[in-house]
């Protein structure tokens, strides 16, 4: 599938962080990660509606999410062997296989929980990978 600009109203990370609350009531644990899945906008930039079942489809196969909290040792690397001073923070966009982590929801929002080992990029637009 082509690249597909899509039409956002709201900053995307907004809309996340909006719909799922407060997480004070939420503790990571390790070196664990929790992802709020993005699920892209009903329209492209150029006007096309996406149908329900496609959006639908993103919450179980979207290969992009948010970083909505970590644990404490996310992207420690006392050894310098993994990340080689690489830090991903709450607020960033990355993107994963769908394969890696646990499926669940968060106060109602598709979320998945990883290691973070399992974190395979970071991108500014979650537009941009799929």
């Amino acid at each position: 599938m082509p690249f597909m600009r899509m039409s956002h109203g709201v900053d995307p990370a907004k809309v996340l962080t909006d719909e799922l609350g407060n997480l004070d009531d939420i503790e990571i644990f390790n070196n664990q990660l929790l992802i709020a899945t993005y699920v892209r906008p009903e329209q492209t930039a150029s006007g096309l509606f996406l149908p329900g079942q496609t959006r639908d489809e993103d919450k179980h196969q979207g290969k992009v999410g948010l970083v909505v909290k970590k644990g404490p040792e996310a992207f420690e690397d006392p050894e310098n062997r993994w990340f080689k001073g690489l830090k991903v923070n709450v607020g960033d966009w990355v993107f994963l296989r769908v394969t890696d982590g646990w499926s669940i929801n968060v106060h109602g929002v598709p979320c998945r929980m990883v290691d973070d080992t399992d974190i395979r990029g970071r991108t500014q637009f979650p537009d941009g990978v799929w």
